[in-house]
């Protein structure tokens, strides 16, 4: 039995049963990995997928325990090769974060840039995406930390930490109706086209659950995962946006006037996230304290051992 042999079995899986899309995403032939597997059911001797012809239908019963047990066994590999690097005397290795657009732009700059100083020998890699996306790139491994505000405590096998807490801000031309308006309700942002995330993005699921509460209905004529190009939109009189107000600043952002709106919509939670089974470096520890200080190793650690429940803000 080989850790290639399992790895195969693992994406075949992963992949809906399709050995040709596994074997592109391994980097390798059809044929080999469809071979793989058939000597790792003769080594066995039990059958993992059931076959009509040469495609895989489905899998067996002890298929499924067979999978369970070599997903363990591959992340068990992993983390040996994490540990290796934890304790290794130099101090180098890769951390990989996905997010999205709104916390790589705005949220992370500071961050990453004292934890270079920390670490120089730690190479990065940022990957962005939908909440959905980060989430499912922390599951399968494919990055070792996910920061979002949509999507990941929905998923069990993932810790999930708040990091820090945020509101929305209407944003509009200088010289806007609504600036005069005071205070600001939802009715009068429901008489003007909006310009806002996309849905599954920062925290839009909380502004639509306002206006719902109301019954009233906005007219959301422009959705973006970018906060600069809603920006963009808003500074050319299409209409009002609605952004993190992270998102705006005074003195780049000098086209627009920015309101406060936490009177109007609930508060945000940004949280990190990360899989349960895995071993955390020295270094991951310490980005995510640098992230949101709440987040010591110490705290982290409790979290994973159960002796403390979210950590809060």
């Amino acid at each position: 039995m080989k850790l290639q042999q399992l790895r195969y079995l693992v994406e075949v899986e992963r992949r809906g049963l399709n050995v040709s899309a596994a074997a592109e995403a391994l980097f390798t032939s059809q044929p080999g990995v469809s071979k793989q597997i058939g000597l790792l059911e003769e080594e066995l001797g039990l059958t993992i997928f059931e076959r009509s012809g040469k495609r895989l239908t489905a899998i067996t019963a002890p298929g499924r325990i067979v999978l369970a047990m070599a997903q363990r066994m591959l992340v068990e590999a992993q983390n040996m090769k994490r540990v290796g690097e934890d304790f290794a005397a130099e101090s180098s290795g890769t951390l990989s974060i996905a997010t999205t657009h709104t916390q790589a732009r705005y949220t992370l700059p500071p961050v990453i840039q004292r934890f270079v100083r920390r670490h120089p020998a730690i190479r990065l890699h940022i990957q962005q995406g939908s909440p959905l996306q980060v989430a499912e790139w922390v599951m399968d491994g494919s990055v070792d930390l996910g920061i979002a505000t949509e999507a990941l405590d929905r998923y069990p096998d993932l810790v999930t930490l708040p990091c820090f807490q945020w509101a929305h801000k209407v944003v509009t031309p200088r010289d806007h109706p609504l600036l005069a308006m005071q205070p600001l309700t939802l009715a009068a942002l429901a008489g003007y086209p909006l310009i806002t995330y996309d849905a599954t993005f920062t925290g839009r699921s909380r502004i639509d659950r306002a206006f719902e509460r109301q019954n009233l209905r906005p007219n959301v004529m422009l959705t973006a995962i970018d906060s600069d190009v809603i920006k963009t939109y808003v500074a050319l009189g299409l209409g009002v946006g609605i952004i993190a107000e992270m998102a705006f600043d005074p003195a780049r952002d000098e086209a627009l006037a920015a309101m406060p709106v936490s009177h109007l919509f609930e508060g945000n939670t940004t949280r990190v996230g990360f899989r349960r089974d895995i071993w955390l470096r020295g270094y991951e520890y310490d980005f995510m304290e640098l992230l949101a200080p709440q987040l010591t190793r110490r705290m982290v650690e409790a979290t994973l051992k159960g002796e403390g429940a979210d950590p809060g803000l």
